[in-house]
Parts: C-alpha cells; structure tokens; sequence
C-alpha cells in the first residue's frame, strides 16, 4: 500500500503532465504475447507486436520485459515534465548521471551485479542509456508514433478536463475514478501496490500522468526524490480503433441523427473539434457541422481557449442525454 497524504499546499503544487514515452511503456506491456488488450487496442496490437518481434535495435527492452521483472528504476523512465515531444524525453534519458544509474541498480536489482540485464548499466552506464534511448525511440516509430496525433489530442483533452474539474469542483472530483486501485480518503491518497511506503505532505510533489496505453501497466514512481508521479487512463481510447457498431433503440439516435447524438453523448467535458473527431471516427468538417446545429440549438456551448475552441454540454443538452439516452451526465463546470 502506498500513501500519499496531501495538505492544503501539496494539493496547490499538484500537476497534470503528459509524458509520450510513459505512454509507449505502457504500450509494450500491452502488447506483451501473454496479455489480451481489449477492443480499442486490439487493431493497433498486431502492428506493435510485429515491431516488437523483428527489430533488433529493441534488445534492451526486450531484456527490459523479461518475465517476472516487476521493478521499473525510475532511471529507466526519466521524470514527466509535460512535454508533448517524446524525442526531448528520450534526450533527458540519455543525459542521466551515472552515478544515479548506478545507484539506483544497485537499489532497485539488489544481488543482480552478474545478470546480463544489468551489467551494462554498471560497466558503462552512458553507452546503456543511449542503447535504451535509440530502442524507445525505434519502438515509437514503428508502433506509436502513426497514432500519436490521436493520442495526443486524448491527452491534452484530459489534462484540460481534470484541471478544470479540480479548479472548479475541488480536490474529490479530480481524484474520482482516476485509478482503478486507488481510494482517496482525504487528505490521504491510498494506492493498492505491491510495496509498502507513506509520504508526508510536502515530501513528494504529487504528478499525475494521463495515458491512452494505462490498461498495459499503471506506473508510479518512488525513487524521485521530490515527485511522486502517478499514471492514469485516459478518456476516449475508443478512437484507436473502428467506429461502434449503432446502439439498438437509439431514441437520441433517431431523434438528432446518429451522429450528432455520438457527438452530444461524448461532451463529457470540454472538448474541441478535432478531439471530437478522432474519438468518434469522424473527418472533423462533419463534427463541425454537428456542433454548430447543437449550439444553435442550445444543446451545446463553445468557448476559445488560445487558439482552440472547446465545446460543451449545456443544462438543455444534459437534461436530453438523460431524458432521452437515459445516461447521467456530470455538471458542467464553469
């Protein structure tokens, strides 16, 4: 069990950050022969799996994920910073100090000096990392990168939903159904793990990962000393894969049309035109259209965010989804 109690102040420096590579990591545990991802995953698996297989330059990986390896140093996964850029993450990873790999080996594979997996990584920790670092990146080319734009869009949506969710209606809705193994008891963050650790406030600074990959692995770290940084899945994981079969006795469906009825039950929170369409399977100039006959209906409302508009329920549109798809819908926030 790990606990992570929060104060009035650990709460303020809480962050949202996206982290590409803790998204390919996840990614491969997924893949992994032995797993069965679910539906959203399922075309995109058999891509990966092929990557996985035939290229050589992941070889430290592969010694990475051999079975019964539970431990991940967080050496091997540099610090979340935000960055929607994987090659900067893999550029942090190739920059670690040596003396920290070699001092967290030695903490996180105690007894393991001879085993081949870590050998490299006392011997020679900089030619390790960069070895590690071309393999994460031969991995994100093959089987990541074509769904990154999608996946980045989810995970920008999620960050913009939880942050407002957490500036509006405070500290429980940010951490309601954010992991599966998890129980917020204020002030305390319980999380089931298979270790034990307690975390005073203001002894970590509490990072929370949003990943479309999260059913592969969930991963938190314990060897920062200053983040405790903490995975969790992301919405709209749908949009990896085909469209959905229609519902049977679709009453909005056949009220509004399907599609704009598969737009309005998605606003779960704000999001933009191009977020909509990947999650939906739809060319964005379709949700557009969509969305401007539901404003104009006072269905839905939209709000600029820098350059981006983003869309949402009104009272209207969540009093329909009920009346109608029988779904209970969050209150909006402001």
């Amino acid at each position: 069990m790990i606990r992570v109690e929060l104060d009035e102040a650990s709460l303020g420096a809480t962050r949202i950050a996206i982290s590409p590579l803790r998204d390919a990591f996840c990614a491969m545990h997924l893949a992994l022969p032995r797993r069965r991802p679910s539906w959203p995953y399922q075309e995109w698996v058999g891509q990966a799996r092929e990557v996985w297989r035939e290229d050589d330059r992941l070889r430290p990986l592969w010694d990475l994920f051999e079975e019964g390896r539970r431990e991940v140093s967080d050496f091997l996964l540099p610090r979340p910073f935000g960055t929607v850029h994987v090659h900067e993450e893999i550029a942090a990873l190739r920059a670690t100090d040596p003396a920290f790999v070699r001092a967290q080996v030695a903490e996180c594979y105690p007894g393991m000096a001879d085993a081949p997996f870590v050998q490299p990584y006392l011997k020679d920790p900089e030619a390790a990392c960069a070895a590690l670092a071309d393999a994460y990146a031969a991995y994100w080319e093959g089987a990541i990168e074509p769904y990154w734009p999608t996946m980045r869009r989810l995970v920008e949506d999620e960050v913009l939903v939880r942050a407002r969710t957490f500036a509006t209606e405070g500290v429980d809705a940010l951490f309601a159904g954010l992991e599966s193994r998890g129980r917020w008891q204020p002030p305390v963050l319980e999380l089931t793990k298979h270790i034990d650790t307690e975390y005073a406030p203001g002894e970590r600074r509490l990072v929370l990962v949003p990943l479309v990959f999260a059913e592969g692995c969930r991963l938190y770290s314990t060897d920062d000393p200053e983040v405790f940084a903490l995975s969790f899945q992301a919405r709209g994981a749908a949009a990896l894969r085909e469209p959905a079969e229609p519902v049977a006795e679709d009453r909005l469906g056949l009220m509004l049309g399907r599609g704009r009825a598969a737009v309005l039950r998605e606003l779960g929170g704000p999001l933009s035109t191009a977020g909509l369409a990947d999650r939906l399977g739809l060319a964005p100039s379709t949700v557009s259209e969509h969305l401007s006959v539901l404003a104009e209906a006072g269905v839905v409302t939209r709000h600029r965010v820098g350059r981006s508009v983003y869309y949402q329920l009104t009272d209207t549109g969540r009093s329909l989804l009920a009346l109608l798809a029988g779904e209970g819908v969050l209150a909006a926030v402001a």
